[in-house]
């Protein structure tokens, strides 16, 4: 006679059965879309607690651990997962589901459907706004950078062409392993070629600009903030990524510069004149409106988006005049970390929402490249110390999102 399992949890063994399902689906939909392994996994386990189960959760890149139970009757559950990018629309609604669940009400079971209806349903803008907001943040990218109206001009054309690469490569998703090297080849071939076309301009700039959209700066920062908070496996994993994706963008660019240059010559090269100040609030709005669409953020959300950009870069300049270039974003991360964490509190809305698009400005993944490009042009002397600062850019951030969130902690799940 066979005895039966013992119940890895108090209760009804239905009910368990039903706490367990949703929490390992709402990891698996939080890692898809793009959450951190260190929140992941805090947030599992606030769940599993509330839940009045008892679980222990391991997050990499690639997979999720779950065990059940005590010690001695752990169940175990293995996830893999892809990493996912991040959906900050998809993610405000998997809070509203986990809220519902913990608050009361909606069952485990009912939060479970829900998750599954949040998974399958399409995406929140279509493949023509994200390829105009590809341009438009590569537009404003340009003039954060200090281009002139030629450089804001040919970095949105780039933009546009990285767009139209991504609606393909959503479509054939095979290319997505080649699909950073591609856009940057054809980024600096473009630029290279439309400078016998529109005139001289700063033609580095330009293209950087193009490609701001496609920097794993938030992977590095990410990787960086995983790797101060003990998640060894996930953070080295995260970096590895970052770190190769700069390679194959770099290989992209030199390729496509060499490329360009055998077919129209050596490009036609000027400084970039410079616009007035006034643009760059043009830009302080056109970009975070630009990641609003990227990031699939709600509409609702996009004036608390442009807000939480504007004390970024306004932070930034602050900290750059008191600590200097480098040290400066710290106080940038610090006040958008302390805005979102306030936002969390107010609006009951969770904090990535603004976080994310804000330190998208601040991020170092600009800077990360143009120390790869001196490498690649063998400017040994000035990659290294362009790479130092990316390092010293990146604990920057990672310093004042951190002290953020002890000075102004959050109180939502997620």
């Amino acid at each position: 006679m066979s005895t039966p399992p013992p119940q890895i949890v108090t209760g009804s063994l239905a009910k368990s059965r039903d706490s367990i399902g949703f929490v390992l689906r709402l990891g698996r939909a939080l890692h898809t879309y793009g959450y951190p392994a260190h929140r992941l996994e805090e947030v599992m386990s606030l769940v599993s607690e509330r839940l009045r189960l008892t679980g222990q959760f391991f997050s990499t890149p690639t997979s999720i651990f779950a065990s059940f139970g005590k010690q001695e009757e752990q169940q175990t559950f293995l996830m893999r997962v892809s990493p996912g990018e991040v959906n900050l629309g998809k993610l405000s609604e998997l809070d509203d589901v986990t809220t519902c669940v913990l608050r009361g009400p909606l069952d485990p079971a009912e939060g479970s459907s829900r998750i599954e209806s949040i998974l399958a349903a399409p995406s929140r803008y279509g493949s023509v706004l994200r390829t105009i907001a590809f341009g438009t943040a590569s537009a404003a990218a340009a003039r954060f950078l200090n281009g002139g109206l030629k450089e804001v001009g040919v970095s949105g054309i780039i933009g546009l062409l990285i767009g139209l690469l991504s609606a393909f490569v959503e479509k054939y998703p095979a290319w997505s392993r080649v699909f950073e090297p591609v856009a940057a080849f054809a980024a600096s071939a473009v630029a290279v070629g439309l400078s016998f076309a529109v005139g001289p301009y700063a033609v580095a700039n330009a293209t950087l600009a193009g490609l701001i959209v496609l920097m794993p700066g938030l992977m590095l920062t990410v990787a960086m903030i995983e790797l101060s908070s003990q998640h060894l496996s996930s953070g080295t994993s995260r970096l590895s990524g970052a770190f190769v994706i700069f390679i194959g963008m770099g290989f992209g660019v030199a390729v496509g510069d060499t490329v360009a240059q055998s077919i129209f010559g050596n490009p036609q090269i000027a400084r970039a004149i410079p616009l007035p100040p006034w643009t760059e609030l043009i830009a302080l709005v056109t970009m975070p409106l630009a990641f609003t669409v990227l990031l699939r953020a709600h509409w609702r959300d996009a004036i608390w988006i442009v807000i939480a950009g504007a004390l970024a870069v306004g932070g930034s300049k602050l900290g750059v005049r008191l600590l200097g270039p480098e040290l400066g974003v710290f106080l940038g991360a610090l006040t958008v970390g302390i805005a979102s964490n306030w936002y969390s509190r107010l609006l009951d809305h969770p904090a990535i929402i603004t976080q994310v698009p804000g330190i998208l400005l601040l991020v170092p993944g600009s800077v990360g490249f143009r120390g790869l490009a001196a490498l690649l042009d063998r400017q040994i002397v000035s990659g290294v110390d362009t790479t130092f600062k990316m390092v010293l850019t990146a604990m920057a951030l990672v310093a004042g999102t951190m002290i953020a969130n002890i000075v102004v902690p959050s109180r939502r799940e997620l």
